[in-house]
């Protein structure tokens, strides 16, 4: 779009004052479209079952569904803590939102193997890959995936 029609649109939008966008299923139905938004401050962190220096909180939707539904969770790492190796039944999708995941693939912990990840990166893990993370810094996550979410931990 050359900057004359993207101009021109934003003019209009501007002069119009408000812009309601529809999806094709909400026009069929005559529904209105609604967004959901979740605030940092309005997160429930709870401790995570089995892992010292961590805290979750789910964002949207329920890790738990058995239905493939799309869930939306957070987890909060203490500095240094080790995430141990742990495969999930799912592809998982990562988001590190503050703070370094010390990220790699494989059987066993060895801080040298890792990838350093800042705020800001994204990693996808297919499922059944034996992964692990270690914090650096308090460091926060954000997970998406297809319940129901499970971490398979390899001892």
């Amino acid at each position: 779009m050359n900057r004359f029609v993207f101009g021109f649109l934003l003019a209009a939008i501007v002069a119009l004052g408000t812009v309601t966008i529809s999806s094709a299923d909400t026009m069929s139905s005559g529904a209105a479209a609604t967004a959901t938004i979740v605030t940092p401050d309005h997160l429930k962190w709870s401790p995570c079952q089995g892992l010292n220096g961590c805290s979750q909180a789910v964002v949207w939707g329920d890790p738990t569904n058995t239905t493939g539904a799309l869930y939306v969770m957070r987890l909060k790492l203490d500095d240094g803590v080790k995430v141990p190796v742990h495969w999930h039944n799912d592809t998982e999708r990562v988001t590190v939102l503050s703070g370094t995941l010390l990220f790699a693939v494989g059987h066993t912990i060895d801080p040298a193997k890792t990838t350093a990840l800042s705020a800001g990166s994204f990693l996808v893990i297919p499922a059944n890959v034996h992964h692990y993370g270690i914090a650096k810094g308090e460091t926060i996550v954000q997970i998406a995936g297809n319940g129901p979410w499970t971490m398979n931990l390899m001892r």
